[in-house]
């Protein structure tokens, strides 16, 4: 066989798959897409999908970087109003000893008594009922922090992705993007400061489903 005929069914090959895989793929999953209008959610008790969300803390490192921590065991709920996000609720829980930073070292570090002290405060929480729109799609959520035992007040820039019918889980799915900024020092979290900032940037990306009307009770 010559090099272009061997060339030509390597081409093949490759080709074949991503045409394979497309066959196979429901037309409702590669068409789907998201509705930007808040209108469209129906009211009701949403949850953060346990598979699709993010949480992540990260501070300035010895001038050189943003070191990124983030949390593996998160929950949330969303109370959704039909007039949108301005007077929709929602509560995030945050297991503190989830906390995964890549290095076993420092995750110990940070759990302990000096920093999150999880053994004393398991969960960090946020809940806010108050959105104030800055866009059709965007807005600041102003809520309760709560860390250590201490609670302060931080705003979250907030983005609206969009609204439909999961077609997996057929589930009716929100989607945000939200991101902010705290002291950490504002919650008694001085420890290696200066050498790690004070300043924490926190960003979030999450999914919230629609729970059955069974499970909707807090």
């Amino acid at each position: 066989m010559g090099v272009d005929a061997m060339r030509m069914r390597v081409w093949l090959a490759t080709l074949a798959v991503p045409i394979a895989i497309a066959a196979r793929t429901p037309l409702q999953v590669v068409t789907h897409h998201v509705s930007a209008s808040e209108s469209s959610v129906p009211a009701g008790t949403y949850r953060l999908d346990p598979h699709h969300w993010n949480v992540s803390f990260d501070v300035e490192h010895f001038g050189y970087s943003r070191f990124v921590m983030r949390f593996d065991k998160v929950t949330g709920q969303l109370e959704w109003n039909p007039q949108g996000l301005e007077k929709s609720a929602t509560r995030i829980t945050i297991d503190a000893a989830s906390v995964n930073t890549n290095v076993p070292l420092l995750d110990r570090m940070v759990k302990g008594s000096e920093m999150f002290d999880v053994a004393r405060y398991p969960e960090i929480t946020f809940a806010s009922p108050t959105f104030e729109r800055t866009g059709d799609d965007k807005g600041v959520r102003t809520g309760d922090l709560t860390i250590r035992g201490m609670t302060r007040l931080v705003k979250l820039s907030v983005t609206f992705n969009g609204h439909a019918v999961n077609p997996l889980t057929k589930q009716e799915t929100l989607g945000f993007s939200a991101d902010g900024h705290f002291s950490r020092a504002q919650f008694g979290l001085t420890t290696w400061y200066p050498a790690v900032g004070d300043d924490v940037h926190v960003a979030i990306q999450a999914e919230f489903a629609k729970a059955p009307a069974a499970d909707a009770a807090p």
